[in-house]
């Protein structure tokens, strides 16, 4: 009781003002049907730009599920796609049977941790045995090619990225269908170098690299980047500077995908090696 006294002793003179001056408003609103009108939009206004805050705040809240759930449709309209696509075009048969043509499967993950300032970077996915990932799985950010999967858990799995001195991947030119090897320099996360060019092929800033498919690892045509610069090396190839298209310092959500046919396709091979 002290404490409200002293509080009202205080600021007695701005309580005594802030009700004059309510009563004021109160006798301006009601006796006067201008002054009442626009003191009601002004009242209107405030409370419509706080709904807005409000709602704009829940809206950027919610970001995460969204995000979650449209990661989780894009792999599921991707592995539908694949189950209608057929196998081959082979003139003596016709494929009906889409379990048969589906050669890859597409799982979402979120990244929960990830480097990009060492030589050898990994970055790990919240998903593991349980939910179906095993090694040499493709990862896939939404721009391109990211890493491959070297180690699961039961709900965890490691991949290496493409950021890495040891990870190497088949790349080709988009324009002309001419392939090298693609792997980073450690230098510039942002940047990669695509070798075994020869020199008497056209190549020209801005055309688009993508994985060839010779891995049975990534898909053929695999997002990978666009030509920033190029010089040529010895006499032979070309040293081509690749923009990834994959922002490695933002990757969020990746798509997982396995190649349901990989096995079979490594076995015929080791027959000829």
């Amino acid at each position: 009781m002290r404490n409200l006294l002293n509080f009202l002793a205080r600021y007695n003179n701005l309580i005594i003002f802030l009700f004059l001056e309510g009563i004021a408003i109160y006798m301006l609103t009601t006796g006067n049907n201008y002054q009442n009108a626009r003191i009601g939009n002004n009242f209107r206004s405030i409370t419509r730009g706080f709904e807005g805050r409000i709602s704009k705040g829940r809206a950027y809240l919610s970001l995460m599920q969204v995000n979650e759930r449209l990661a989780a449709e894009n792999v599921s309209l991707k592995s539908r796609l694949e189950k209608f696509t057929k196998a081959d075009n082979s003139p003596f048969f016709s494929v009906t049977d889409t379990l048969f043509s589906q050669k890859f499967t597409y799982t979402s993950a979120e990244v929960i941790n990830n480097s990009v300032t060492r030589q050898k970077n990994f970055f790990t996915i919240n998903k593991g045995y349980r939910q179906g990932i095993k090694a040499d799985m493709a990862v896939i950010s939404d721009n391109g090619a990211a890493g491959v999967i070297v180690a699961c858990s039961d709900n965890y799995s490691i991949a290496m990225s493409l950021l890495n001195l040891d990870f190497k991947l088949s790349s080709r030119l988009k324009s002309n269908g001419n392939f090298g090897s693609l792997s980073w320099d450690g230098r510039d996360y942002r940047y990669a170098v695509l070798n075994e060019i020869p020199q008497h092929v056209v190549v020209s800033v801005g055309d688009t690299i993508e994985a060839t498919g010779y891995s049975a690892i990534f898909p053929e045509g695999t997002m990978v980047g666009t030509v920033s610069d190029f010089e040529k090396v010895g006499g032979d190839f070309y040293k081509i500077k690749i923009a990834l298209s994959a922002d490695f310092r933002k990757m969020h959500f990746v798509e997982v995908i396995g190649n349901l046919k990989k096995t079979e396709e490594l076995e015929l091979e080791k027959l000829f090696k």
